[in-house]
């Protein structure tokens, strides 16, 4: 017996020290694993700031802050943001300062790459883990963040747009029902006038950005009626913007945008509300407008500005429908990358981890952004509007960026001027498309 109990307990010793063994190679392995994500060793505080640049402002910078928060206390890094409405120009004269932001977020993929190709941007390749977000993120935007083999930017909030957004109470109301094409659409517009009210609510007011809401309405329409390959030709420049393809597009945004008998204050209300204040009118009793295009974002601003109101009960969207029979239905999204101009350890740690599902998370919950990470849940989104967009952004067949901000940001910016321009003065649209293409044949040299 007494050799038993002592076989016994070499038994109990021999399995002690084996567990012991797994759990000191699996904490090691954790360790490992936990220091190639991060950087850093659990615990560890790397202390300093980092200073981020991006036109981020209200609800959508409150998001960003309370995103980037549990980074602060885990790391002891302070996240100085520093916001601006002119992007482009506060950037472009820090960098020729010798003053730049650690990092920036920037609104698309052209810019980008124009700041790369100047030797401006650090590449990301050993910031961030690729392998892993690979797995996570569809190679297309991975792909919208690469320039010539290196990738420079890191998506970590997106939109979907080619979305009309509309109050279905007043819809039923008034015995409106949801169009399923163009020409159903123009009807009801045709409709609603004809009852003595403005069917759209438009605003392009954006500050240095003012335009940019057109633009999108532009980019929807080529892409329903020329399809992926002509919406692709026109943000490459391999058409001219005198093409007829691309008038046809700016002349049916024109057929509403410019109309007072469609546009809710005629083209000047257009001209001087505010993007983000353009679909209240929708919730005013009696309602001001009926029918509102914009991007998922928006619901952020309705829900800030009327916060008893439910989504999918007093506010819901469909898809900008179908133009032309035989084009292939596809959506259109857009989202701000991070890229870095200062290589620090605390930029390094920062864009890690707002590169990672758990952060990415933060925002998702509070509204108003979707997530290109696929181990975001569904079930993080706060509620069935913004699940839905969700779900169509993931599955589309057909999915396209956001075409302006593909394009130089000269040529982005004209584009944004020559909207205004058009609403102002319709009758001179073949003047304003052939000072876009001057404009682009210089861009894109």
């Amino acid at each position: 017996m007494t050799v038993r109990a002592r076989g016994s307990q070499a038994g109990r010793g021999a399995v002690a020290w084996i567990i012991i063994v797994v759990l000191v190679i699996a904490l090691a392995g954790g360790l490992t694993y936990y220091t190639r994500r991060t950087g850093i060793l659990p615990g560890q505080k790397l202390g300093g700031r980092v200073t981020v640049l991006g036109v981020w402002g209200g609800n959508e910078l409150e998001s960003f802050l309370a995103m980037v928060r549990p980074f602060e206390t885990l790391y002891g890094v302070q996240v100085q943001f520093e916001g601006t409405t002119d992007l482009n120009a506060v950037l472009t004269t820090r960098l020729e300062g010798g003053n730049p932001p650690d990092l920036a977020a920037l609104p698309g993929p052209g810019q980008m790459a124009e700041f790369a190709r100047a030797g401006k941007l650090v590449p990301l390749n050993s910031v961030i883990d690729l392998g892993a977000m690979k797995t996570r993120y569809a190679q297309s935007w991975i792909d919208l963040g690469t320039v010539d083999g290196k990738v420079y930017g890191a998506f970590v909030k997106v939109a979907l747009k080619g979305l009309i957004w509309y109050n279905p109470k007043t819809f039923v109301a008034a015995g409106y029902s949801v169009p399923s094409t163009w020409e159903e659409l123009l009807a009801l517009t045709d409709r609603i006038a004809a009852d003595g009210k403005a069917a759209w609510c438009i605003g392009l007011e954006s500050g240095a950005a003012s335009g940019w809401p057109a633009t999108d309405w532009i980019e929807d329409i080529v892409l329903r009626t020329g399809g992926p390959a002509v919406y692709d030709s026109w943000y490459r420049h391999e058409i001219p913007w005198t093409d007829p393809a691309i008038k046809r597009a700016w002349e049916l945004f024109g057929k509403i945008a410019t109309s007072s008998k469609y546009a809710y204050g005629g083209a000047d209300g257009v001209l001087a509300t505010n993007f983000g204040e353009s679909p209240f009118p929708m919730f005013t009793d009696p309602p001001g407008c009926y029918l509102h295009h914009q991007a998922t974002f928006i619901q952020d601003f309705i829900q800030k500005q009327f916060p008893t109101l439910k989504p999918g009960e007093d506010f819901d969207f469909f898809a900008f429908p179908p133009i032309e029979q035989g084009v292939p239905k596809a959506v259109e999204a857009a989202g701000d990358l991070l890229g870095m101009f200062r290589d620090t350890p605390q930029a390094r740690l920062l864009i890690r981890y707002l590169t990672t599902p758990e952060a990415q998370a933060i925002w998702v919950k509070r509204g108003g952004a979707l997530s290109p990470d696929r181990k975001v849940s569904l079930d993080d989104y706060p509620d069935p509007l913004s699940r839905r967009a969700a779900e169509i952004l993931t599955s589309a067949e057909v999915a396209r960026f956001d075409a302006s901000d593909l394009m130089p940001e000269a040529v982005n910016a004209a584009f944004w001027k020559g909207t205004l321009d058009y609403v102002r003065a319709p009758y001179r649209l073949d003047a304003i498309l052939q000072t876009l293409e001057r404009v682009a044949q210089e861009a894109y040299k």
